[in-house]
């Protein structure tokens, strides 16, 4: 049955038992009975008609009973309905929102930014943040190349926020100091002040089409250029904060569990490939266990949105928790660190 089916069937009177339900056991972990769903409902229901509702949306597949005469949890498809269209959002304090502002300083590089940015999240969620690094925002103030073994060089990217990064890239020879100062001329001459997303389509466009017009030095630096700036514009950094505030949660208590999330919060690759999913969407966006696509992240949780700079998406953040998170806390809090994370970053430019 489809979700839209399923939310048609359900009358007021079971949402609103659905939406206590969910919010109970969220709060206390523990399999909800319908004489607590009775007593704290306050509608005028009877134990037994509760049952029969209870036993409605399990029909339903909303809820279910992790045993035999247990109260009943709900599933990832109860949790999606809870969070899409019956859940009731609590903004963050004034407080805490205003202690962050003053906490991010404009004149910080970008990676600081996203950094206390993550930390925050973390902080007042009590999960783990995780923050891309906007790289398409830097523009290029210097590029440096120097020889390595084996046909690799080192390119050394500084930008205009004073930010260094170093790639290792490979190519087809060998090349002298002098050869690759000439190459690093050629591209400070034409690139400097360009931001990097600008440099790389820029590369991809104009200057592919006209390589058989350069002369050798030229198509070789163009070459160099997209080995170093397409690997900065796929490459983005992610900073994750918090991840040890999950060893807390009892619903991710299992060692075994814990390992696997740890080990893609070290590897990040799969992080990216979601936050990449997330860069394509539009406000806050929520994947419940398998909705993620990642088998880590089968008992977790993800509440993310994008973050923007003069108007265009510049990175994502996120909080990952439990799939039985207080979304009415988490939801404001990424949103709210979104929109100061872009001011900040703005204020900046």
């Amino acid at each position: 049955m489809s979700r839209k089916k399923r939310q048609a069937e359900l009358s007021e009177r079971n949402r609103q038992l659905l939406k206590l339900l969910v919010s109970q056991y969220i709060e206390e972990g523990q399999p909800v009975g319908s004489k607590t769903l009775a007593e704290r409902s306050g509608l005028d229901l009877s134990a037994a008609t509760i049952r029969n509702i209870m036993a409605d949306l399990e029909a339903l597949g909303l809820v279910h009973s992790p045993h035999t005469s247990a109260g009943r949890v709900p599933t990832i498809e109860g949790y999606r309905l809870f969070v899409d269209s019956l859940l009731t959002i609590r903004p963050l304090e004034p407080e805490n929102i205003e202690a962050f502002q003053r906490q991010l300083d404009p004149a910080a590089s970008t990676t600081e930014l996203v950094s206390q940015a993550s930390e925050f999240l973390s902080s007042i969620t009590h999960l783990a943040g995780i923050v891309t690094v906007p790289y398409k925002l830097a523009s290029l103030k210097m590029l440096e190349f120097l020889p390595l073994s084996e046909n690799r060089v080192l390119a050394i990217i500084v930008t205009t926020d004073l930010e260094v990064e170093n790639r290792i890239i490979h190519v087809q020879r060998s090349y002298s100091q002098d050869e690759l100062q000439h190459i690093a001329n050629y591209l400070n001459e034409h690139f400097a002040g360009q931001d990097i997303a600008s440099i790389y389509h820029h590369l991809l466009a104009d200057m592919k089409a006209a390589r058989e017009h350069m002369d050798r030095i030229m198509r070789t630096a163009v070459d160099m250029a997209e080995k170093v700036f397409s690997e900065t514009q796929t490459g983005d950094e992610v900073v994750v904060a918090g991840q040890t505030n999950l060893m807390d949660v009892d619903d991710l208590a299992d060692i075994n569990k814990l390992k696997e999330l740890f080990e893609v919060f070290n590897e990040k690759r799969e992080i990216l490939h979601l936050m990449d999913r997330t860069m394509k969407a539009e406000g806050i966006q929520i994947y419940l266990g398998q909705e993620s696509g990642y088998g880590a992240f089968g008992d977790c949780s993800v509440v993310a949105s994008t973050y923007e700079v003069d108007g265009q998406t510049a990175g994502v953040l996120a909080v990952v928790g439990p799939t039985r998170m207080p979304y009415d806390r988490v939801i404001p809090a990424v949103d709210i660190t979104a929109k100061i994370l872009g001011a900040a970053l703005n204020s900046r430019k």
